[in-house]
């Protein structure tokens, strides 16, 4: 008889693509095991009116898959890992990443414009993103275009950016790409022009720590490089002590034999702004330690006063 191997996750295509990915990859690891998925609405998917900053930023995508964790009714989560809390609940953990996927953003442009990069968008141009972080870089970056917050699903927001309340949208890579929509992507954009959000483009496996059976299950599927790369992003999101939905970008890539860590903290205007880059070789550098220099370039130019303000009401982005 099959061993029974449940994981949760939510209900939207992308969740379900991710999902449906890591259960084949563990048949395929384990043949002896049958998985079962379970989907589950969380509040982030109940909520599709609000933008994320007002709704909170603490487990919108994830709260109710890791509380079913808990309770034992599955035995792993699958995660986008940029949605994922840098800090799990008591006896969870991450024990797993697949090999990342493209960790860029892109820009879908609607009818009204034609551009092959943010530089080429007119001036004027309603870019429709619900992320904080896209938002600052727009501004600090490119002033000219006029953000407009967007909620959704991938391929609603695809409709919307091409509709006639926006000239174009910006969305992450690997979501238009594992949707099916890489025709629509105009640009795929820079780290220099918008860097990433900590974790975007890797799939986490969650699982509770005493389940020795679904650990060893992740962390035979486990890529190391995809690992230390984000699980170094996250810690500078958990020192600055920011959430998902602030406006921290940070990337660590392998890349020519060289890790590359570029990282910001902006005001949510993106009139103040904090930004490190680094570059160290990989035969003798570690990205955590990298990251531990990161922050502290980061706190040097000034992110924890920028976030303090975000915190405290004194930066509304106008």
């Amino acid at each position: 008889m099959p061993e029974r191997f449940v994981i949760g996750t939510r209900g939207s295509k992308l969740a379900l693509w991710q999902t449906e990915t890591v259960g084949r990859a563990i048949m395929r690891a384990f043949p002896e095991i049958e998985v079962e998925i379970r989907v589950r609405n969380t509040t982030g998917d109940i909520n599709l009116a609000s933008p994320l900053a007002e709704i909170g930023d603490k487990g919108l995508f994830t709260r109710e898959l890791e509380t079913d964790l808990l309770l034992g009714e599955v035995d792993m989560c699958v995660h986008s890992l940029k949605d994922l809390e840098t800090e799990q609940p008591e006896g969870c953990v991450v024990a797993g990443v697949l090999p990342r996927a493209d960790a860029r953003d892109v820009l879908v442009c609607g009818p009204r414009i034609q551009a092959a990069s943010l530089a080429e968008v007119p001036e004027g141009s309603r870019i429709g993103t619900g992320s904080r972080r896209r938002v600052a870089q727009l501004k600090a970056n490119f002033p000219n275009m006029v953000p407009e917050g967007i909620r959704g699903n991938v391929d609603t927001r695809v409709a919307k950016a091409e509709g006639d309340d926006y000239e174009g949208a910006i969305l992450a890579a690997a979501g238009m790409k594992r949707m099916g929509y890489e025709d629509h992507i105009a640009a795929y954009l820079p780290i220099e022009d918008m860097i990433p959000a900590p974790g975007q483009g890797a799939i986490a496996m969650e699982v509770l720590k005493k389940n020795e059976r679904a650990y060893q299950i992740a962390r035979a599927l486990n890529d190391p490089v995809t690992k230390a790369c984000t699980d170094a992003e996250r810690f500078v999101l958990f020192s600055l002590e920011g959430g998902c939905s602030a406006p921290i970008g940070a990337h660590c890539r392998l890349e020519d034999g060289k890790y590359i860590f570029d990282a910001c903290v902006l005001s949510l205007g993106g009139t103040k702004a904090a930004r490190c880059h680094l570059e160290a070789d990989a035969d003798s550098a570690d990205p955590m330690d990298m990251a531990w220099e990161v922050v502290s370039e980061l706190i040097g130019e000034g992110a924890r006063a920028i976030l303090r303000d975000i915190k405290n009401g004194k930066d509304t982005g106008q």
